[in-house]
């Protein structure tokens, strides 16, 4: 590891955001301990086109570009479907001294070929709670944790998508749940 990587700044981030947007809480925190204990295997991977889905507070993301800052500069795009997400996103990474393009889109559908095996870094933490089928695919907080039947009907959207979408060595990091039933 190439020392410790503060967490992103998010003062900027208003009561009423949280309102609309996924407070970061314990699984986005994970996964920001994850990327900081593979730093050193994502940047000998010189990544130059990074993709977050479903950034809400836009923290991983903010958290990644701290992690290449001068080793590997990289493009980091995110997206994410509800678009008071991707305002605060913007703000969270201006008040860090990051750039991030912001797409506002489901899962990956407003790129259409553009990305195809381009992406070095693809990481997603998706809505995994289970829900009834017709709460997920909302636009707006609900969209953070409805993960309608089993808690997987979007990342099962997306999963087969994964090896369209990583570049060659490409790396991919889903956050998942062990489910005991």
């Amino acid at each position: 590891m190439f020392g410790s990587v503060s967490t992103p700044d998010l003062s900027s981030i208003t009561d009423e955001d949280k309102n609309h947007v996924y407070d970061p809480s314990e699984d986005t925190f994970l996964l920001l301990d994850t990327l900081e204990h593979d730093s050193q295997l994502i940047i000998s991977k010189k990544p130059t086109l990074i993709l977050e889905i479903g950034c809400g507070s836009g923290i991983v993301s903010v958290f990644s570009a701290k992690v290449l800052d001068a080793h590997s500069p990289a493009f980091i795009m995110c997206t994410d479907i509800n678009k008071h997400a991707a305002n605060v996103a913007q703000r969270v990474s201006q008040t860090n001294g990051q750039s991030l393009e912001i797409v506002v889109t489901d899962l990956v559908m407003g790129f259409g070929d553009q990305i195809s095996n381009k992406v070095d870094l693809l990481i997603f933490n998706p809505p995994y709670v289970v829900t009834p089928s017709n709460e997920v695919g909302t636009k707006d907080l609900s969209a953070a944790w409805a993960g309608g039947v089993d808690g997987r009907e979007v990342t099962n959207r997306l999963l087969p998508k994964i090896s369209d979408i990583l570049a060659e060595g490409g790396l991919f990091y889903l956050v998942a749940i062990k489910k005991i039933k």
